[in-house]
């Protein structure tokens, strides 16, 4: 028998869907006593991608830890704000950073997107979009982009991965480039 095309589940959204999700999920919810600040004290950056489930990989619960995510999962301006807040006001001392294979990010050119978009509407966007051609190279970049930032506090325990989507593994990116490594040096040296 075939669904009918105008019954009420065929016309929810996936938004519909979601608020019914979560209602029953307050059903049963028993967490409205966990303090603000994350148990862990870690904040995680990973990015957007909905094949990539932070909570899930790391073992997270409500409560345990901040977790910020965009598209690629990029250290921005945006990102250092949340990083500050997190550590100044709220007690993390840890970051995390998540990046994965097969990211969109590294698909296009921030000049061939926002050229698309100031064709579609008239204007450029401000912002850097990004995009990125190596995920290594990028968690490097992006657990400098902390490690130089003069408002981050907390910046012993910051590390980097890459997140394997056909695998389930992280992939942890220890090594710095000697010219990164360098520029650290030069920096924690003038403080």
């Amino acid at each position: 028998m075939r669904p009918d095309p105008f019954s009420r589940e065929e016309l929810l959204s996936s938004t519909d869907t979601f608020v019914a999700n979560a209602e029953r999920y307050a059903v049963f919810f028993d967490k409205g006593d966990l303090p603000l600040p994350p148990a862990s004290r870690v904040l995680v950056v990973a990015c957007m991608d909905a094949r990539l489930n932070p909570y899930g990989v790391l073992g997270l619960s409500e409560g345990d830890a901040h977790v910020v995510r965009n598209a690629g999962g990029v250290v921005t301006d945006d990102v250092i704000r949340s990083i500050a807040i997190s550590q100044r006001l709220l007690g993390t001392n840890e970051i995390i950073l998540i990046h994965h294979t097969d990211c969109g990010m590294l698909t296009f050119r921030d000049d061939d997107v926002k050229a698309q978009i100031e064709a579609d509407t008239g204007l450029r966007p401000p912002f850097a979009l990004e995009a990125f051609r190596n995920l290594d190279a990028d968690v490097r970049q992006s657990v400098n982009r902390i490690k130089v930032s003069p408002y981050i506090p907390h910046k012993d325990s910051v590390r980097g991965f890459v997140y394997e989507v056909e695998t389930g593994r992280l992939r942890e990116i220890k090594d710095l480039p000697g010219a990164v490594r360098a520029m650290l040096w030069r920096w924690r040296s003038s403080r």
